[in-house]
């Protein structure tokens, strides 16, 4: 499979009254930059809204503060891909052209452990993240917790399919710290808060979750939940 990692940020943004410029960056400025990187396959971001905050199944401590969560697709060879990725970053920030009213509680690149898609969408499993969605539902978790989510998850009729990262211990930086962790993508073509409620008596049941919620998809210029 092209995509070998995604590299996650679980963003907080620290300043309330900075949503729409933060949003205006990334969505204008930062997110198209990494595209012209050779190793960067696809990025996209999405929001934990009141509403979506709220259909929260676990909060931990940790990731409680999140209102944004960002994935980019990274190919191999990862090294020289997350070298690219944060040379560009210098750059930007070098040329006044980084957000700065921000903290990252997660961040890190996951290697792609496992994908599937809903027999009902057609495409290939490798395929599910370029596909129009409404959302997605993430569940990050102990990578020493139970089984994998993505059999429970796939079967909710919301979900178009599954990805499962999870942190390589030989992918290390001093520029993040992931821990042993496993993070569960579930695109989604049903509305997050219904599928959140559905899937929510499930999550409960889990062991070793820290966060288990639904995201919503990000329209541009249409950056007013928290106003």
């Amino acid at each position: 499979m092209k995509v070998a990692y995604g590299f996650f940020s679980f963003t907080e943004i620290t300043d309330p009254a900075q949503h729409a410029a933060y949003n205006a960056w990334h969505q204008l400025d930062h997110l198209p930059e990494q595209y012209p990187l050779a190793g960067v396959v696809h990025g996209q971001r999405w929001v934990s809204t009141p509403a979506c905050r709220a259909a929260r199944a676990v909060n931990g401590a940790r990731l409680d503060p999140v209102h944004y969560v960002t994935c980019y697709l990274m190919a191999e060879p990862i090294d020289r891909t997350l070298d690219d990725f944060f040379a560009l970053g210098g750059e930007l920030r070098r040329l006044d052209r980084f957000f700065e009213a921000r903290h990252a509680h997660l961040t890190g690149p996951f290697l792609v452990a496992d994908a599937v898609a809903a027999p009902r969408v057609r495409v290939s499993a490798e395929a599910v993240p370029f596909r129009p969605n409404r959302g997605v539902y993430v569940l990050v978790e102990e990578l020493a917790a139970g089984r994998e989510a993505a059999d429970t998850l796939l079967a909710d009729a919301g979900v178009a399919g599954v990805w499962t990262f999870a942190t390589n211990p030989d992918v290390t930086s001093p520029r993040w710290s992931a821990g042993a962790r496993r993070i569960t993508m579930a695109w989604l073509d049903d509305d997050p808060l219904a599928v959140a409620a559905r899937l929510a008596p499930l999550m409960t049941e889990r062991s070793g979750v820290e966060l288990a919620g639904p995201f919503e998809t990000i329209t541009p210029w249409a950056w007013d939940w928290f106003d």
